[in-house]
């Protein structure tokens, strides 16, 4: 992978991306390059941490391609597929992992690279952090999963203001909004996230990744159908090492020390 790295470091892997001198926009090769990384995620990692290599998050989509395209006078639906196949794939192999996701934020998160941001479990941003979904300041309606996630994060009219103005919002207002987690300061941002992420690394695996899977259910079922899913999600998670581990430390009143099984 060129324009993106994966480090796996005690079950955490960090996937970054890494094209600074396009601000990290998603490229067919970036794109590409993080659709392959998150399939490399290795089975025995807990967390996997997306960031971005430089001041930018994330730029969003291939400016660059879509003056090419134009240019060329290729078809609409041409244009448009590669934004189904990569751009929106990469934020699709995020949105879809089965392990706690956490976008680590600092500089803007343009477009598309809004959509790859919000498409994680837990966003946490810098002070310097902004976030925008802009694609009207191309002419393009939005796209990247973002109508799907966005609404599920800050309502349905929220999401319109933030789409029909393609306001960059700073990172208090995206705050304020719901679509930051928790924001620090510049100087603690680093450590800060880096203790969150060992929290939610070090935690039972198996039952975080059926807390993760019954909440995004949760919106489309009834209570009835959510209290079974739950059940027979606990029939797995009272199986592993990790539960037996758990109620032991809790009654011997120590921390436990989840192996992630």
């Amino acid at each position: 992978m060129e324009h993106v790295t994966l480090d796996v470091t005690d079950g955490v892997a960090t996937v970054t991306l890494d094209h600074p001198e396009m601000r990290n926009a998603l490229t067919s090769g970036v794109a590409t390059d993080l659709i392959a990384a998150m399939d490399e995620v290795p089975d025995d990692a807990r967390c996997v941490v997306l960031a971005g290599n430089g001041s930018t998050f994330c730029a969003g989509g291939d400016i660059d391609a879509m003056v090419e395209g134009l240019d060329s006078d290729a078809p609409a639906h041409e244009r448009v597929q590669r934004i189904v196949d990569e751009t929106a794939g990469a934020v699709r192999a995020v949105a879809t992992c089965d392990l706690p996701t956490v976008a680590k934020i600092h500089g803007p998160a343009y477009g598309a690279g809004g959509a790859l941001a919000i498409a994680c479990d837990v966003l946490l941003a810098s002070e310097s952090a902004s976030i925008s979904f802009g694609f009207r300041q191309v002419g393009l309606n939005v796209d990247s999963g973002a109508s799907h996630l966005l609404p599920r994060m800050v309502g349905e009219n929220v999401a319109k203001e933030l789409l029909f103005t393609g306001e960059l919002i700073d990172a208090e207002r995206a705050d304020e909004v719901g679509l930051f987690n928790q924001v620090y300061t510049d100087d603690e941002f680093d450590a800060r996230v880096s203790g969150t992420v060992d929290r939610i690394a070090s935690g039972p695996t198996v039952a975080l990744r059926q807390s993760k899977r019954l909440v995004e259910q949760g919106p489309t079922s009834s209570l009835d159908e959510a209290i079974e899913n739950e059940a027979a999600a606990q029939i797995v998670s009272a199986s592993t090492d990790d539960h037996e581990e758990g109620v032991r430390a809790f009654v011997a009143s120590r921390e436990p020390e989840f192996d992630g099984e």
